[in-house]
């Protein structure tokens, strides 16, 4: 795994040694960015953009958002397995500072209220196991920590059915081998 573009381009990212985190593939994370920089269906301006990423794992989405210049990135993980190499990718990476790491577990009474700034882009990366995000779509809607036009990017295994709160459009879905990418925003 690599960061793809921006300024750090060709960084390598650690991977995890057990088989509990499945980190984003680097053609799958291509795809999302040159979706995000090229769709005519939303417009995010990425050097402007906060960035929530959750279930954070090794931080290859986050990274790949630091490299491209965003204002500030959240990571939110919690799995002990993942948390060292997470922070490794970036101390690895000296000259960022624009980020904080929220050990929390984003499913277990998480208090959305306690962030103080919304978010243009929320990216979630769940494990495959975990079939319902109902709940979790529904918080972030509700708590509106999304901004306006912002989005919320979903990576699933493609076969997964979700049934997500009736205030969450479906701008656009691509599949790559066995995963989806799931582009969506509040229904206004």
């Amino acid at each position: 795994m690599r960061i793809i573009s921006g300024l750090f381009k060709g960084k390598k990212i650690l991977e995890p040694k057990d088989i509990n985190t499945r980190p984003l593939k680097d053609m799958t994370k291509e795809s999302i960015f040159n979706i995000i920089n090229h769709s005519n269906k939303f417009s995010i301006n990425l050097k402007k953009s906060k960035v929530l990423d959750l279930f954070a794992g090794t931080g290859s989405f986050g990274l790949e958002c630091l490299s491209r210049n965003v204002e500030f990135v959240t990571f939110v993980e919690n799995y002990i397995g993942i948390l060292p190499i997470l922070k490794k990718n970036l101390n690895n990476i000296k000259e960022i500072k624009n980020y904080e790491v929220i050990e929390k577990n984003i499913l277990n009474n998480f208090n959305f209220k306690n962030f103080k700034t919304k978010f243009d882009i929320i990216f979630l990366d769940p494990p495959y196991k975990e079939k319902d995000l109902t709940q979790l779509i529904a918080s972030l809607l509700n708590y509106k920590i999304l901004n306006t036009h912002g989005i919320i990017i979903i990576h699933r295994h493609k076969n997964q059915i979700d049934n997500f709160p009736k205030s969450f459009q479906i701008i656009e879905e691509k599949k790559y081998g066995i995963s989806k990418i799931i582009f969506g925003s509040y229904f206004n």
